[in-house]
């Protein structure tokens, strides 16, 4: 009988702040999961988000990674990532990329983005090194159709359709601040680290 061939893993990269994780986030990372076979979606979380930066006051990384881990703890395939808050400093996607690639030789890479951000990804720092290591995959709400700039420029692009769930971090917080529920829309998990933790206590 022969070795087994090895197939090379397929790793999905949902990167955020996370501040807090919502289940929107999760819906997001299923679906590409599924459509896309994918061995596991790390749920990457930002250590210094360059483009929050000066915005406004950022959660530590520490507390939403619990919040991360919380919600994807019984969830098949999902996992938190935190290899931007161990390297430290600002946040870059495309040194993300890199380090994974490095981590997993041979692997498929595949970077999922909401539509919105599909559209910008061409303004972020070294964005070559991306399309050049990750298939891209768009989160499209239904009827949202491809964004615009993705053609003809060498990514290779994958869509996946999802709910459209229009969930806003900065009202999450207020809620957690004012003690209004947060049920359904923020995992029973992370809700209790969040709680526990005393976070978004002093929010707006």
């Amino acid at each position: 009988m022969g070795l087994p061939v090895d197939v090379a893993p397929r790793i999905g990269v949902l990167g955020g702040t996370f501040d807090p994780i919502h289940v929107g986030h999760l819906v997001a990372a299923v679906n590409a999961r599924h459509a896309l076979h994918l061995d596991r979606v790390i749920l990457m979380v930002a250590n210094l988000p360059w483009q929050k930066t000066g915005q406004r006051v950022v959660t530590p990384a520490e507390d939403r990674w619990a919040m991360v881990e919380a919600a994807v703890g019984g969830v098949e395939g999902l996992e938190a990532g935190r290899l931007e808050m161990d390297r430290g400093g600002e946040s870059f996607t495309a040194d993300t990329m890199v380090e994974l690639a490095s981590l997993h030789p041979g692997a498929s890479l595949f970077l999922i983005v909401g539509w919105d951000v599909a559209a910008e990804l061409t303004t972020w720092d070294r964005w070559e090194d991306i399309q050049r290591l990750a298939t891209l995959v768009v989160v499209n709400r239904p009827g949202a159709g491809r964004p615009a700039g993705l053609d003809g420029d060498g990514w290779r692009v994958e869509e996946v359709t999802v709910p459209n769930l229009e969930i806003s971090s900065t009202d999450l917080r207020s809620r957690a601040a004012t003690g209004r529920p947060l049920d359904y829309l923020v995992p029973e998990a992370a809700v209790h680290c969040l709680r526990a933790r005393g976070l978004y206590a002093t929010s707006g």
